[in-house]
């Protein structure tokens, strides 16, 4: 009996082995769970396998797979009630139960019809932490030897089930919160883009919101135009994302930030070895916004020799990689844009004119902020919140006397100019009330002149410099708008010498304004 002991044991390890390696493939946990019936079956002599597991929603059993010798899949659904047979009671007990004789058992259902009567019968919880059982796995022992041996056999293989469904609920769990956050941030972006987002009731910005709606309903080539700062990409943004396209990638690329050669392997990629540096393969801006959008900002800037390369993928949908020669096809909608004249670069010889009308197809004209001035009272109110924000959740208020005053400026620099203006009087206010006084304080004395308002000597606000909401940034540039922008003043007013304010200047990156 030492012998057949030893060669038990042996084969159940070896068994185990198996088990194992099945259980770490990458196959689906149903093609899993029928390989070790088989094994068992196979190797060490446990037939007709089964392993039952538990519904949530009703917490009973239900027969998910059995082995048999002629392989016959079950063909009728089989469940178990909490507590019903053998299958119930090994659930509810959370421990094995071994059987020496099934025709001596009552508990005995045999609903399956697989089993012999006379053979004994082993079924083992599967469970991923004490308490919480998750099923049953179940097989005959062909003899009724070594039953001990063979019942803590079947408890380990229940265990490494057990750790495999265990893992599989991780990775599952881990997908569906991605696939939430997915979801809650696709979401997020939509409303951040949608059209409320795009501030204005001008009669310039109607038609702009007229136009966004027509072509965010088909495919086609939208070529945004307008000076720096009207907001071209905002408009990007809410084609993309109010378009059939808003499911899939969204990429861009400000093509005057490169030069030609970087821009062709930002834009195509490049392939390992094309050039000194490249040392893996990597997908280009085309290639990764393939059944997305591509947004191509400041497109009036790239080369003539750039031109023509770019032409061919916007015409053919195709190109290659850096050092490539497989031909690569996408499916990219392209928005541009430019704040240059491009009929005169296509008259001058500066820009292809084939490209200029496949860019051209939709045009959208965006307004400068002087255009469309009834726009400011909403525009203000919607930047404010954003700086707010900014400065955590701060209060800010803007009075009607600031409002007239922006109201009269010029705006060369556009929304992106009232932004930046409104953050500096938000900074110079130390109550977070924007009036006439403070909105004059930041540089607008020549608008209200040239207005003909009536210019008063202004009180220079008391601004706490220690202040813990204000950061090193605010508090330089509220030192400097308050000391008329002379450095040395500033510096007096921060307790710093001339040396450290500059070298303060330089490091947070701060343009100094000519007073």
């Amino acid at each position: 009996m030492t012998l057949e002991r030893t060669q038990l044991i042996e084969a159940e390890l070896d068994t185990l082995y198996l088990i194992s390696q099945v259980l770490n493939s990458t196959h689906d946990l149903h093609a899993k769970l029928h390989a070790v019936l088989e094994i068992l079956h196979k190797r060490s002599g446990m037939c007709s396998g089964m392993i039952t597991l538990k519904e949530i929603e009703n917490n009973s059993l239900i027969v998910s797979i059995v082995h048999t010798d002629s392989n016959d899949k079950l063909n009728q659904s089989v469940r178990y009630n909490p507590g019903e047979g053998l299958m119930g009671a090994i659930l509810d007990a959370g421990s094995t139960i071994v059987v020496e004789k099934i025709s001596e058992e009552p508990r005995f259902l045999g609903r399956l019809g697989l089993y012999d009567a006379e053979l004994p019968f082993i079924g083992s919880p599967i469970y991923v932490e004490e308490g919480d059982t998750i099923g049953v796995l179940a097989a005959q022992p062909n003899n009724s030897f070594f039953l001990g041996e063979r019942s803590r056999f079947m408890e380990m293989v229940a265990n490494l089930i057990a750790q495999s469904v265990k893992m599989l609920r991780v990775i599952e769990r881990k997908q569906r919160h991605l696939l939430n956050e997915r979801d809650q941030l696709k979401q997020a972006l939509i409303k951040n883009y949608s059209f409320e987002n795009i501030i204005g009731h001008s009669a310039p910005m109607l038609k702009v919101f007229d136009l966004i709606r027509q072509v965010a309903k088909w495919n086609t080539t939208v070529l945004i135009r307008g000076e720096s700062g009207t907001g071209k990409e905002v408009v990007a943004n809410a084609i993309h994302f109010n378009s059939g396209c808003a499911g899939g990638p969204f990429l861009k690329l400000n093509c005057a930030a490169l030069p030609d050669t970087l821009l062709e392997s930002e834009l195509f990629g490049h392939e390992k070895g094309a050039f000194s540096g490249a040392i893996n393969q990597r997908k280009g801006r085309f290639e990764l916004a393939d059944n997305g959008t591509l947004f191509l900002d400041e497109i009036g800037e790239i080369s003539a020799s750039f031109q023509a390369k770019l032409l061919r993928v916007l015409q053919e949908g195709e190109f290659e990689r850096v050092g490539g020669t497989q031909t690569i096809k996408v499916n990219v909608r392209i928005i541009a844009a430019t704040n240059r004249n491009l009929e005169e670069e296509v008259t001058e010889g500066k820009f292809r004119e084939d490209l200029y009308y496949r860019l051209n197809i939709m045009p959208i004209n965006m307004p400068p902020l002087r255009d469309r001035t009834e726009d400011i009272p909403e525009l203000s109110d919607f930047l404010l919140g954003r700086i707010s924000e900014q400065q955590g959740g701060r209060p800010l208020e803007i009075k009607e006397s600031a409002i007239r005053i922006l109201m009269k400026h010029d705006w060369p620099g556009n929304v992106r100019e009232l932004s930046n203006r409104l953050e500096r009087a938000a900074i110079m206010s130390p109550n977070g009330i924007i009036d006439r006084d403070v909105m004059v304080n930041t540089g607008l004395e020549d608008v209200v002149i040239q207005a003909g308002l009536n210019l008063k000597p202004q009180k220079s606000a008391t601004i706490d410099f220690n202040d813990e909401n204000m950061d090193d940034r605010e508090r330089v540039i509220a030192a400097l708008e308050q000391s008329g922008w002379v450095q040395a003043k500033a510096a007096r007013l921060l307790n710093m010498t001339p040396r450290q304010i500059a070298y303060r200047i330089l490091t947070l990156d701060i343009t100094m304004k000519q007073i």
